[in-house]
């Protein structure tokens, strides 16, 4: 397989000198193994890789690591590699005793399970550790495996983007509209998993996308979290595989599956964490009111989710097209905006914006949109708010308007 350069490298590249441990973290199968071997692979120097998979090497490593490190280390610096850090006992305060008794050591440790690395691994590094999030391909790195071409050219309409949003730039026009789109609607339906990426045709991808769900989803995460009643755990799964883009409504979930309120609750911690879906809060000046309020649901992966309701329709024929393309640019702002906070607006009178970015005192209004037609929603919070911008994005069209003193630009989805 050919390596795919993902863009979280060139940050990680940038802090090897540095003494911190580095964490990357992320869903099974995104590519956090092929991306540590390959920072690996680069390093000239005294070098050791572990996958803490291998019940040999984390046992052996788990009971005599000062003895493994001396092992290892001579005169020069040691590059220590831990994968899967996770399975590892007391793989926090291990870490710990290295990191403070060994000067010229550099550790890479790497993720599956946010809950388990918050509860096992960051409160014994706190100070010690700089964490990544790894996801699966966004659309430029998919693209990078397509036609690089068109990728860079991607990356470029994004960075301008990106110039709007913070600088007052212009944004380029599109180029290549129509090859471009082509792509967005395979990703749309197979979504980034990096595998499922390169399979040589749809019935691959379909076939990799039902096995990535069976082991993860049916068996690795039942299994890990003791999941006994594993049926309702999957009608949970299927069941917010349909409400992507909703408010999310526990007491009307728990009542329609027939499940503790509990137990409801927290099957969508165990999936979050997990990486499967990620939930966002509604937009509001005041943060209690803001953590106290109901939160709407977005899948990481789109091909995983359509797999999961087995719906692999070409992007055309669908009837949550709507749906689609909001959860893209949702996951496409958290993997390329990481440094803004991303909610949603909706008022008691139920007009409402898909998204809102905010970074300092800079406020932006998004709307998501498979028609022409503005909501309501889009004037009412410029009216309200005055924000310098606003962002309307659809499939492929392309405009720049003005709204009550607001520069609104109406972009391809691919710009985020």
């Amino acid at each position: 397989m050919k390596y795919i350069n993902r863009e979280i490298e060139e940050k990680i590249n940038k802090l090897i000198g540095r003494k911190e441990i580095i964490g990357i973290r992320g869903p099974r199968q995104a590519g956090k193994t092929t991306l540590l071997k390959n920072i690996y692979e680069k390093i000239n120097e005294n070098k050791v890789y572990i996958d803490m998979y291998i019940d040999e090497y984390r046992k052996n490593f788990e009971e005599n690591y000062i003895d493994f490190i001396k092992r290892y280390k001579d005169e020069k610096k040691l590059f220590l590699f831990l994968d899967e850090t996770q399975k590892l006992k007391d793989g926090g305060k291990i870490l710990k005793i290295i990191y403070d008794n060994f000067n010229d050591i550099k550790i890479f440790i790497s993720g599956s399970s946010t809950l388990e690395i918050n509860t096992k691994i960051l409160p014994d590094l706190v100070g010690r550790l700089i964490l990544f999030t790894l996801y699966p391909f966004n659309f430029y790195e998919f693209l990078l495996s397509k036609d690089k071409g068109l990728a860079n050219l991607v990356k470029e309409k994004r960075e301008s983007l990106r110039g709007f949003l913070e600088n007052d730039n212009e944004i380029k026009k599109p180029s290549f509209n129509e090859e471009i789109i082509k792509y967005l609607k395979e990703y749309l339906i197979y979504g980034g998993y990096p595998e499922v990426t390169i399979a040589k045709d749809f019935e691959e991808k379909k076939i990799l996308l039902k096995n990535l769900y069976n082991l993860y989803i049916e068996k690795d995460i039942v299994n890990f979290f003791h999941i006994y009643d594993s049926s309702k755990f999957i009608d949970l799964t299927k069941y917010l595989s349909f409400i992507i883009g909703n408010i999310l409504d526990i007491s009307s979930i728990s009542k329609e599956l027939k499940i503790n309120y509990k137990k409801a609750e927290n099957y969508i911690t165990i999936l979050k964490h997990t990486y499967i879906i990620d939930l966002i809060g509604p937009f509001h000046k005041n943060i209690v009111t803001e953590l106290k309020k109901a939160k709407k649901i977005y899948f990481i992966d789109l091909g995983l989710r359509n797999s999961i309701i087995d719906n692999f329709l070409e992007y055309d024929k669908r009837t949550d097209r709507g749906q689609l393309l909001e959860n893209f640019v949702y996951i496409e702002l958290l993997k390329n905006f990481s440094d803004w906070k991303i909610n949603y607006w909706r008022t008691t009178g139920k007009a409402e914006i898909d998204f809102i970015l905010t970074k300092e005192d800079k406020v932006i209004p998004i709307e998501v949109k498979t028609s022409k037609r503005i909501n309501k929603g889009f004037y009412t919070f410029i009216k309200r708010y005055k924000p310098e911008k606003g962002l309307i994005i659809t499939l492929n069209e392309f405009d720049i308007k003005d709204i009550y003193n607001t520069k609104v630009y109406t972009i391809p989805a691919y710009y985020i």
